[in-house]
């Protein structure tokens, strides 16, 4: 009987080895798994951040980008309008040196006919000279009007290149 007992305790000692061998096993293998699972996570957070640090840092650019090219146009439009002023001035000129020009064509005289020749002369200088003010005055508007669309044109091809442009970090 005392052998078996001596064979029970040495079998539990076995199985209890084995039990012990077994469980730090498996406890080594959850610490590798848990390390593998934290590296992963941490490797995510990592290219999460860079990943949102990109889309702020091409935010700014697209914002800079778009803030030049307002700027740019606004630039071009205190261009524009200077130089419609100096045209409207320079119109402004003409417009009144054709009007003087057909006021002073007249033919003074005794001839009836040469006096109604120069009457009629007189008042279709008066006509062309109102025909050019009419006409420098909507060419003026047309060029204004060109002058804005074709800005607006620009600015608008500035910001979207601004927009679909990566910068060279970004890919």
């Amino acid at each position: 009987m005392k052998i078996l007992v001596i064979r029970l305790g040495l079998l539990a000692l076995v199985l209890a080895s084995y039990w012990g061998a077994y469980q730090h096993g498996r406890s080594v293998e959850r610490a590798e798994s848990g390390l593998v699972s934290a590296q992963r996570d941490s490797g995510d957070r990592l290219a999460e951040v860079l990943g949102e640090r990109g889309a702020r840092a091409e935010e700014q650019r697209r914002a800079t980008a778009q803030e030049e090219a307002r700027a740019h146009a606004k630039e071009e439009h205190q261009v524009a309008d200077v130089g419609a002023a100096a045209a409207d001035a320079a119109g402004q000129r003409m417009r009144g040196d054709a009007a003087n020009l057909a006021a002073t064509v007249s033919c003074p005289g005794t001839d009836t006919a040469a006096v109604a020749r120069g009457q009629a002369a007189t008042r279709a200088a008066m006509v062309l000279s109102d025909l050019l003010a009419r006409a420098d005055a909507r060419a003026g508007e047309l060029a204004k009007a060109y002058d804005r669309a074709r800005i607006a044109g620009e600015q608008c091809e500035r910001e979207y290149d601004g927009l679909i442009k990566r910068s060279p970090s970004s890919g």
